[in-house]
């Protein structure tokens, strides 16, 4: 039976530096996808080692069904194979000595069963991740995507009551990435399955997660839905990285409820959403997403003149630099005809829902 994953106020220091897990709290629901996303060195791999028991955090508490399996405060440290997990990593770590039947059943061969439910278990994991027909194949026989189905069906074979998956599609060429990243989503309903995945690829997380948590310097700093994580994005950093490039700065005018009026420079005003606490006069920093640049619109709130720089013909897509008020933007515009001329003027509308207005007193989040 599928269980629920409660990680509470968790914290992890190394011998020198800043923790590298800095007080992260959030829960995964019995049945719950949960992606930890964040560039390198954030703390998701750490945290997920931390559930796993491969790492002894240094404090907080980690409850996996209702049982506490770690908690240095209290002198608990329960160990991995206690803990009833499945591990799928990014090396495909299968038995290279063995056919695909005999590394689905190895983690069945300490469980004592009885070897027609032991077959039945594994003919349903192996049905699940559909590699029905290649089960006594020599697993060295299997190219690398179907080698990380075998890897996934012998960690959810015995169904544990939480699934860790640690970038498991990282090693995979692109094309194979798309259709298990689109696989892996229904496979892990089907099996009904709690599951915690890390990965520093927005696309994976958005597609894979029922909720998204977005990670910097060891902080948690946004847990959400793919939606709440791209529309509504809690700060500069969650923006920037789910690919909100363009930023702007000004200064609040007036605020209505969740909308408010910026001052951007020499007149111009333009309507933006206020996504954090702020009051007039505030300084401000906007962030907004290429593909929400309306390039060539002259409808809509925030209508300004811009120049064409520069344009990118990618096909399904073009990709523009603009020049607004002076400071050089990108924009998107879907479609594979490109219609817009370097060089000529243009206006381009920003739709207040998404300028996302935030507190201009911290780092850039670009760093």
């Amino acid at each position: 039976m599928t269980g629920t994953l409660e990680v509470t106020d968790l914290r992890k220091q190394f011998a020198v530096g800043r923790p590298a897990i800095d007080g992260v709290s959030f829960s995964v629901p019995a049945g719950e996808i949960v992606v930890l996303l964040g560039p390198s060195g954030c703390g998701k791999t750490t945290t997920l080692r931390c559930v796993a028991g491969l790492e002894h955090p240094t404090g907080g508490e980690i409850s996996i069904a209702g049982r506490v399996v770690s908690s240095p405060g209290r002198g608990i440290l329960v160990p991995p194979r206690q803990r009833d997990l499945g591990m799928v990593f990014q090396s495909y770590a299968v038995w290279p000595h063995m056919t695909v039947r005999q590394n689905v059943v190895y983690p069945l061969k300490h469980r004592k069963l009885a070897r027609k439910e032991a077959n039945q278990k594994v003919d349903e994991a192996l049905a699940l991740v559909g590699l029905s027909e290649y089960a006594e194949r020599p697993v060295v026989a299997l190219s690398g995507g179907q080698m990380q189905r075998v890897a996934l069906a012998r960690s959810i074979v015995y169904r544990p009551q939480l699934l860790l998956l640690d970038e498991p599609l990282s090693n995979l060429d692109a094309k194979l990435r798309l259709r298990l990243r689109d696989d892996l989503r229904v496979i892990l309903k089907q099996t009904g399955m709690t599951a915690l995945y890390v990965t520093h690829d927005q696309a994976e997380a958005v597609v894979l997660g029922d909720r998204i948590g977005v990670m910097r310097n060891g902080k948690l700093l946004q847990m959400g839905t793919p939606d709440q994580i791209y529309n509504r994005p809690a700060d500069p950093f969650v923006a920037n990285f789910t690919g909100a490039t363009n930023e702007l700065s000004g200064t609040l005018v007036e605020r209505s409820g969740e909308f408010g009026v910026i001052d951007l420079g020499n007149g111009r005003r333009g309507e933006v959403a206020l996504l954090q606490a702020l009051s007039p006069g505030d300084k401000v920093r906007i962030a907004l997403r290429p593909e929400n640049i309306g390039i060539g619109q002259q409808q809509g709130s925030n209508i300004f003149p811009a120049r064409v720089l520069e344009r990118r013909y990618q096909g399904t897509q073009t990709v523009y630099e603009i020049d607004l008020f002076g400071r050089r933007l990108e924009a998107l515009e879907l479609g594979t005809a490109a219609r817009h001329q370097v060089g000529v003027e243009t206006t381009v509308a920003l739709p207040r829902e998404a300028c996302w207005a935030y507190s201009d007193s911290g780092p850039s989040s670009h760093d």
